[in-house]
């Protein structure tokens, strides 16, 4: 018979084991009910390998056909998939490829529920493939797949609008920010490869292979072939975006060393067709190589990019806001007509400030005198528009700036646009706290203020006044297309409208511009162009720093096709610092339309080089001829004046010889007279 203490035993004994079955049986229902999937992928595994073949992403084409992006074969590197990995191994491959094992980790945890090899790099260099064959055997979980890498052709060329692609995040999957994506997916990160993404991407293919323990391929099954996503034909000219953006740089370069704007690193360039919305150049300084991000970005590449100052990831055009400057001279013109608060001809004197605002006057300080609207637009006179502004008032200038789009998106097709802000009382009442004044109005009259605009709503702006006031949405695509080159559709767009301005004020308007551009304008130096080019200049005012400089234009004036819009940080005056880039595009549309002759080939230029040389060295061979051949004449001239003196000088010599010879002769003979009388003389 057992004990009490036996007893007490064999019950602990008895509810230790209970408890222990009750854990197992735990485990087994977990393991079958919620981690059924895995555990049957894991089993799979062990005999059967599904890896994805990633779809090419569609080709990108300029509005010629040129391409800008395509992609070009490569190889990617993976891990396959293990329940476990050797440490060792991890550390081993993480000096290879340059990637902290930390990072590898996280990857290898994002990846968990998935069956498929988990891709740590892409887009690898040829010495990193020969290093990872050399050293197979210590790293026998390491796979290279190969697959299609993005390729940007012309490096940063528009890259603000293209944007750059890279692999989606585990954060991206889980909140369906890419429909269809998953792990290991190649999706676009910004610009028109993310708006598009879709369309681009295509249909990833499969491959199964059955696979033994070590992970060897046995045997291969059926392959699903992946389908290539769809092209873009983009609204973009390949050759006005590349002489603009080398401009551009070399520009903002002289503007720097001139010290005419020593802190000019920044600027923003719009370009676009006013009959339609069609941009035709979209340019943001400073830039950045989407290539960089397509292999995954270094450390050191994104640090370059992410501390720069100037935010060379944000796309300016569509983003940027600065105060509209003298630019918005044509809203509170426009309203001021509108509300027949002025005429044509009416004349208001600018005697440097606004009589009702003293403190507030011209720029420079300058005093125009009795100003029409076409003069006042045209010398950008502040206090002329100070009367409109107060005779039209704030929230007037605000309907009408909102009618020009002011305000709010264009719609472009683009992520990240900003609206802008148009000056009002409730904004400042909302910003600062405080009420309305008369000189925050004058400041909105011109553009300053609370006013704040993109440079690309500054092209519809002018868009409208360009075209004769209808409102286009502005676009980059044109149409998808199939991989045989076929159109696959267009992209859905809103209908274009006429703004509520009168065709009289959007008259007035252009004769103004046109003024700007003419002799005694503020711009007047683009009168050298063979078509007319009607403009605005501006002045951004920069509480961080030197004001930015503004340049609006249309052209030609008669039959306008291209509106151009540049913005320079810190550039001081618009005539000067984006004035000059605006010209540039213009000229080079012009070459383009061939109204101007077109610019010499690298050939033809060494060619003129070498004929100016030549006839440089024929001029100076020449002009020195001719300086021996003088220096010889004036030598003759010299001799022939020395002889000539020699043989006066001789002759005046002999002659006095000769004269003291006679005269000694005639002395004797005299004498010898004398002598003859004296001798007679005594004779007698």
């Amino acid at each position: 018979m057992l004990n009490k203490h036996n007893m007490a035993r064999l019950y602990t004994m008895f509810w230790l084991c209970f408890f222990l079955f009750l854990v197992l049986l735990g485990r087994i229902a977990y393991m079958q009910l919620w981690r059924v999937d895995y555990y049957a992928k894991q089993a799979d595994g062990n005999r059967l390998r599904q890896s994805r073949i990633l779809a090419p992403r569609g080709i990108i084409y300029d509005c010629n056909g040129k391409e800008l992006v395509n992609n070009v074969p490569g190889y990617a590197v993976a891990l396959q998939k293990q329940s476990e990995y050797d440490k060792e191994m991890l550390k081993r491959l993480s000096l290879l490829i340059d990637i902290p094992l930390e990072k590898i980790e996280k990857k290898i945890k994002d990846n968990e529920y998935y069956s498929e090899p988990v891709v740590l790099k892409t887009n690898i260099s040829a010495e990193l493939i020969t290093k990872i064959e050399e050293q197979r055997r210590d790293l026998p979980d390491v796979i290279l797949q190969v697959q299609p890498i993005r390729n940007y052709l012309h490096n940063d060329l528009a890259v603000h609008a293209l944007g750059y692609v890279g692999e989606v995040s585990s954060y991206e999957i889980e909140n369906g920010l890419f429909k269809g994506a998953t792990q290991g997916s190649i999706v676009g990160k910004s610009g028109l490869e993310k708006t598009y993404d879709k369309v681009l991407r295509g249909e990833d293919g499969t491959l199964m292979e059955e696979v033994d323990v070590a992970g060897n391929v046995v045997q291969h099954y059926d392959t699903v072939d992946p389908i290539q996503g769809k092209g873009l034909k983009l609204t973009i000219d390949y050759t006005l975006q590349h002489k603009l953006e080398q401009f551009i740089d070399q520009h903002l370069e002289y503007l720097r060393k001139t010290k005419l704007a020593p802190k000019a690193r920044a600027a923003a360039v719009v370009a676009l067709d006013p009959r339609t919305g069609a941009v035709k150049a979209m340019i943001s300084r400073p830039d950045y190589n989407p290539n960089l991000f397509v292999g995954g970005i270094s450390t050191r590449d994104w640090n370059a990019i992410n501390n720069d100052p100037n935010y060379p990831l944000n796309n300016k055009a569509i983003n940027g806001e600065y105060p509209p400057g003298s630019t918005f001279k044509i809203v509170t013109g426009s309203a001021a007509f509108e509300l027949n608060k002025v005429t044509l001809n009416e004349l208001i004197y600018d005697g440097g400030y606004h009589p009702l605002v003293p403190t507030m006057g011209n720029a420079g300080g300058e005093v125009l005198g009795w100003l029409s609207f076409i003069k006042g637009l045209a010398m950008s006179d502040n206090v002329y528009f100070y009367e409109l502004g107060y005779r039209v008032g704030i929230d007037a200038i605000a309907k009408y700036a909102r009618i020009y789009g002011f305000g709010e998106p264009t719609g472009i097709d683009l992520e990240g646009e900003s609206g802008g802000l148009v000056a009002s009382k409730q904004v400042k009442l909302d910003i600062w706290n405080e009420a309305w004044r008369l000189g925050d109005t004058f400041n909105a009259a011109i553009g300053q203020g609370f006013n704040l605009s993109t440079p690309l709503q500054l092209a519809v702006m002018l868009s409208c006044v360009a075209n004769g006031g209808i409102k286009h949405q502005p676009y980059l695509v044109d149409s998808f297309l199939n991989p045989d080159g076929s159109v696959a559709g267009k992209p859905e767009r809103n209908e274009s409208k006429h703004i509520d301005v009168s065709q009289r004020t959007i008259d007035y308007m252009r004769d103004g511009m046109s003024a700007t551009t003419e002799a005694g304008g503020t711009a007047s130096y683009f009168a050298s162009l063979p078509r007319k080019v009607a403009g605005k200049t501006g002045t951004a005012e920069n509480p961080h720093g030197r004001d930015h400089g503004l340049f609006v234009a249309y052209g030609p004036v008669e039959d306008p096709e291209l509106v151009v819009v540049a913005i320079v940080e810190q550039g001081g005056y618009g005539s000067s610092s984006a004035g000059p880039i605006v010209y540039e595009a213009f000229e080079e549309y012009y070459r383009l339309k061939g109204w101007m002759p077109p610019e010499p080939t690298k050939e033809e230029l060494e060619a003129m080089a070498r004929v100016a040389a030549a006839q440089k060295a024929l001029a100076e061979k020449t002009e020195r001829m001719k300086q021996e051949a003088l220096a010889d004449k004036k030598a003759q001239e010299a001799l022939a004046k020395a002889k000539a003196e020699a043989e006066e000088e001789l002759k005046k010599e002999l002659g006095d010889k000769k004269s003291g010879k006679d005269a000694k002769k005639k002395s004797k003979s005299e004498k010898k007279k004398s002598k003859k009388k004296k001798d007679k003389d005594n004779e007698d």
